[in-house]
């Protein structure tokens, strides 16, 4: 359970939290009658935990998150001919997994929220430039920018916090970089 969003994040928080936990995420809803919560349906427990602890008191737009364990096992999807109004989603068959093979040697690159972004997908026309200023647009601070050296696919952009690095990670995961490149944006371990 997800508590304390604020009320207009409901498309910020399913992106959020598509965007970080995407790999484990089957299912949100956001609850009708307090918008700013919402249930989120993990693949197992342990990926549960682990959203929890990587999650739970992170700043967005301000505010804490607050993430707790439901007494619910499961999100329910709307019965067939049952509107919702776009609270329920199921996850579970996206496109935009990052982690489509169990087991991959990429879970053991999940890591908590910090201010340094790993970005990777880049296309070969896209300069340190083009990023910084992609970055920076939304209103975050760039405070530094590596490309990796062996190979200009990947790079390291660090943002002013936490929480700015956090919104440009839901504002910017899967944007269109052109060249058929959609730039794929995850938390770093490493700092610049």
């Amino acid at each position: 359970l997800t508590k304390d969003v604020p009320a207009l994040c409901g498309t910020i928080m399913k992106r959020v939290l598509t965007c970080w936990c995407l790999s484990f995420l089957l299912r949100l809803k956001i609850l009708f009658n307090k918008k700013e919560n919402a249930l989120v349906q993990m693949s197992d427990s342990t990926q549960a935990q682990l959203a929890m602890s990587h999650l739970n008191g992170q700043r967005l737009h301000g505010r804490p998150l607050r993430i707790t364990l439901s007494k619910h096992t499961s999100v329910q999807l709307p019965r067939e001919g049952h509107e919702d109004q776009g609270l329920t989603k199921d996850y579970s068959s996206s496109p935009l997994h990052r982690f489509k093979k169990p087991g991959s040697k990429n879970y053991s690159n999940i890591f908590p929220p910090s201010a340094t972004l790993h970005l990777s997908n880049i296309p070969p026309s896209v300069v340190e430039d083009d990023l910084k200023l992609l970055f920076s647009s939304s209103g975050a601070v760039v405070k530094a920018f590596k490309f990796f050296q062996k190979d200009h696919k990947m790079a390291l952009i660090q943002m002013g916090s936490v929480e700015e690095a956090i919104e440009c990670l839901i504002q910017l995961h899967n944007h269109d970089l052109g060249e058929n490149h959609h730039l794929r944006v995850s938390f770093s371990k490493s700092s610049i």
